[in-house]
């Protein structure tokens, strides 16, 4: 196989694939050997039959096709190598005329990754973000522990906001009770917006023992068509009401929660934490806010098929969260009654984003040369091993070599990003 470069156009690049009358021939064959065991013809076994009759019967270029197809899946990688072309999606093929015994040309015209340099990618000027944590950040923080500590405990009075009220109700459109609108010994959260708009105000003032009337109107892009932006009526009966109990935030509190035996040791070990956590949040804030400098100053060629792409990586995504709440993407869209087609276009603004940041930041990674070594790699394999509760051999073993390499990347790509922050000047 001949590779010929003929043109390229902004990100487009074209060029022709030549193969000889003895490559086709060679390829004919193969499809021939592997394909005759699918023809009959009498006076042969299945499988037996010689190439030349069979042609005769189905026509001479019944293993054209075939062999073309191997010629070009096997040479076009080769042919993207020696050009020296970084594709990034699928080719558009032009074919020259086929004959039996006779060479012919493939004109692939293919996207590629555009060339560029980033520029003004050092010496970023950024604000600097504050990371002071105060006095009012610890007390909310053991106050949020207080809360997870805490317990129900029922109380004989009207409820309140924020009350857990055990319930039996059932549900009725007019004079019909309607199915799925029924519940006995129902838990509630006052407040939570678990039930219909609307519903759970109506039970604020209901003392135990109480039977109420909670009136409310279903949504109208409710999941049920009977029900959808219909008036109801649930006739509720009130068993029990219970609030939440805190403890204490003392030096008790302290030693059931924690090591520690006093609550000035508490205090100081999450002031600590949380300093670490403002931080860690205010440097990555910080280096976003340079990315987002560099992404403004650098005015390069996004291929539309790499933000196609993108934009297929983040329904994917959305896609599987949607799947572990027991839904789809397509179910989603048919609730959420939208066509697929401008959903991708909500989302594409974000994909070209993404897409231009990635290409800014490894080119960077280019243009700086940063490399990874093995060890960084085990290091990166060791952390991600011990989240998920794995050996180090296991996990290599299920991502597989493709993804080791990604990381491989990802890593670089930290580097770049690490390597502009250090590099600006913070105001």
């Amino acid at each position: 196989m001949k590779s010929t470069f003929i043109s390229k156009e902004k990100n487009e690049v074209k060029f022709k694939m030549e193969f000889s009358a003895e490559e086709f021939e060679n390829a004919v064959v193969k499809v021939y050997q592997k394909e005759k065991g699918k023809f009959e013809i009498d006076g042969f076994r299945k499988g037996k039959a010689p190439r030349g009759l069979i042609e005769k019967k189905y026509g001479e270029g019944i293993f054209f096709e075939d062999a073309i197809n191997n010629l070009f899946s096997l040479n076009y990688p080769l042919a993207l190598d020696e050009l020296d072309v970084d594709a990034i999606d699928y080719p558009k093929t032009e074919f020259s005329q086929v004959k039996k015994g006779e060479g012919f040309e493939i004109t692939v015209t293919v996207a590629c990754y555009p060339e560029f340099e980033v520029k003004d990618y050092k010496g970023v000027e950024i604000e600097k973000i504050s990371a002071e944590v105060t006095d009012e950040d610890v007390d909310r923080e053991l106050d949020a522990m207080a809360t997870r500590n805490s317990r129900m405990v029922e109380v004989e009075r009207p409820a309140q906001d924020g009350d857990m009220v055990m319930i039996d109700y059932a549900g009725f459109v007019g004079d019909e009770q309607f199915e799925g609108g029924t519940a006995e010994r129902q838990p509630l959260k006052l407040g939570s917006g678990t039930f219909i708009p609307g519903f759970e105000e109506q039970l604020i003032g209901a003392s135990k023992g109480d039977d109420v009337e909670v009136k409310v109107t279903f949504p109208e892009e409710y999941h049920s068509e009977d029900l959808a932006g219909k008036d109801a009526v649930f006739k509720c009966h009130v068993h029990e009401i219970k609030e939440q109990e805190k403890p204490a935030i003392d030096d008790d509190f302290a030693k059931d929660v924690s090591e520690f035996d006093t609550l000035d040791e508490l205090k100081a070990s999450k002031r600590e934490e949380l300093q670490k956590a403002a931080e860690a949040r205010a440097e990555n804030q910080m280096k976003n806010n340079v990315i987002e400098a560099v992404f403004e100053a650098n005015d390069i060629d996004v291929p539309d098929a790499m933000v196609e792409s993108e934009i297929d990586s983040m329904l994917n995504e959305f896609d599987q969260q949607l799947r572990a709440q027991g839904m789809d993407l397509n179910g989603y869209l048919n609730y959420m009654g939208q066509d697929a087609g401008k959903f991708r276009d909500t989302v594409r603004e974000d994909a070209f984003k993404r897409t231009k940041t990635r290409m800014i930041v490894a080119k960077i990674v280019d243009q700086e040369n940063f490399q990874v070594s093995e060890e960084e790699v085990k290091e990166q394999l060791e952390a991600m091993a011990q989240q998920y509760g794995l050996e180090v051999e296991k996990l290599t073993e299920m991502i597989g070599a493709e993804n080791i390499n990604m990381i491989s990347g990802d890593l670089k790509m930290k580097k770049a990003v690490d390597f502009m922050y250090e590099n600006a000047v913070i105001k």
